[in-house]
């Protein structure tokens, strides 16, 4: 096969998992092995700790320096501890979640945002943002001695799947740490975060976090409305 055939081909990370989780199933050695899950927020995560904590001994990453505003990180970050919280208080669902809170650095998005400022949502602004995530968890998955490392950002319709699995399997070598393929809004799991989240009475956010896409988000709330005008 030529390489251009090669970048042709659509991968699908759904089924790649499905085969992993096989494999765990099969081989009681695998089970229980320990995975730094990045989460953005409490609401994605719901379906992606709901399905994966029967598998693995999962803590949750929560850094997020991209959300411009305190208040708005500080909301967010506890809805993920209650979460979790709520998770572990469940009997018989899964390994016990852990929680590790990153610092709140939003200059280091900053940094790597300058000159992207005028990109569109999910272009090369949010590219670098998840490159900026992700890496400081896969730094920290291997001072932690995990087994795998991963994110709950694939879970998202408006987050590029692929993207994210090819910043992540380039970390995974640059670290020498495995990478966790997903794409979990398969299987309706976008459908099931939403459902957990009315259960759990999650607070959901309407833009990723970031100053940019709170712009964006306000421009077309605005243009909505003078449409009904």
């Amino acid at each position: 096969m030529t390489q251009q055939g090669k970048e042709n081909i659509v991968r699908n990370y759904q089924k790649e998992l499905d085969k992993i989780l096989e494999q765990i199933i099969k081989d009681d050695t695998k089970k229980g092995q320990r995975l730094l899950l990045h989460s953005c927020c409490a609401p994605c995560s719901s379906y992606v700790l709901e399905y994966l904590r029967q598998y693995f001994k999962i803590t949750v990453f929560y850094y997020n320096p991209n959300i411009s505003m305190e208040p708005e990180y500080r909301k967010r970050v506890e809805e993920q501890k209650r979460l979790i919280e709520e998770y572990n208080a469940l009997e018989g669902k899964g390994y016990p979640i852990e929680v590790i809170e990153g610092d709140y650095e939003p200059s280091a998005f900053y940094e790597v945002a300058k000159g992207l400022e005028q990109c569109p949502e999910g272009g090369e602004r949010c590219f670098a943002c998840y490159e900026l995530r992700l890496r400081k968890t896969a730094l920290l998955a291997k001072e932690g001695a995990y087994d795998y490392f991963s994110t709950t950002l694939t879970i998202s319709p408006l987050k590029n799947a692929k993207k994210l699995n090819e910043i992540g399997e380039h970390l995974a070598v640059e670290y020498g740490i495995l990478w966790l393929v997903s794409d979990f809004k398969k299987k309706n799991g976008y459908k099931r975060s939403i459902e957990l989240s009315t259960e759990y009475n999650l607070y959901r956010q309407d833009y990723c976090g970031c100053i940019y896409s709170k712009q964006e988000r306000e421009r077309i709330k605005e243009e909505r409305a003078n449409v009904s005008l």
